[in-house]
C-alpha cells in the first residue's frame, strides 16, 4: 500500500466500478467519441484480458476504485498491450504516483510471464498521458510498424511501444 491506495487485480465482480469510473473519462472530460458498444472488454474483463493470459488492475482508495490499467497478453510473441490505463483526475500527478504504480505493477507481471515487449494505442490530445509514457521509457511507433497482432482501437492515434527484454 502506498500513499494510501493499493492495487488489486480485477474481476468481472468490478465491470460495473470499471465502467463508471472510465465512460465518464473518455466521452465527457476528454470527449473521445467512443462509447460502451465499442468496448464490450468492459463487460466482461476475465475474458478479454485474464483470458489472454493477462491481467486487469485497480487502484482503490478507501474502497473507491480511482485507476484502472490492462494488459492484453500475446504470449506466443512474448509481447502484450496495455489497455485502459485511467487514472481519476482528482487522483492524477506524481504526487500520489498511482499512474506510475499501477504502470509499474503491469511491467513486473510482463517479466513474471515472459513478456518483452508492450504496445499501446492512445490519442494525440492525451499530451499529459503521452509525456507519461515518454517519461517511462516509451517509444513512439508508427501504426504501420506495430506489430499484426496487436489489437487497435479506432479512436486511437498515437501508438508507443516498450522493450522489456534485460539489457
Amino acid at each position: 500500500m502506498q500513499n494510501g491506495f493499493k492495487i488489486e487485480r480485477l474481476d468481472n465482480r468490478f465491470c460495473e466500478a470499471v465502467i463508471g469510473l472510465i465512460l465518464p473519462i473518455q466521452q465527457i472530460e476528454f470527449k473521445v467519441d467512443i462509447d460502451l458498444a465499442a468496448q464490450p472488454d468492459l463487460l466482461d474483463i476475465e475474458k478479454h484480458y485474464d483470458g489472454s493470459g493477462g491481467a486487469f488492475w485497480g487502484a482503490k482508495l478507501n474502497g473507491e476504485l480511482i485507476g484502472t490499467i490492462a494488459l492484453i497478453a500475446q504470449a506466443e510473441h512474448h509481447a502484450g498491450a496495455i489497455r485502459k490505463m485511467f487514472v481519476k483526475k482528482e487522483f492524477r500527478g506524481k504526487d500520489l504516483g498511482i499512474a506510475q504504480a499501477l504502470l509499474e505493477t503491469l511491467i513486473v507481471y510482463c517479466g513474471d510471464n515472459n513478456l518483452n515487449k508492450v504496445y499501446l494505442g492512445t490519442k494525440d490530445i492525451l499530451q499529459a498521458a503521452c509525456r507519461f509514457y515518454e517519461r517511462n521509457g516509451f517509444k513512439q511507433v508508427r501504426m504501420e510498424d506495430l506489430p499484426v497482432y496487436f489489437p487497435r482501437m479506432p479512436v486511437d492515434n498515437v501508438f508507443y511501444g516498450l522493450d522489456l527484454k534485460p539489457v
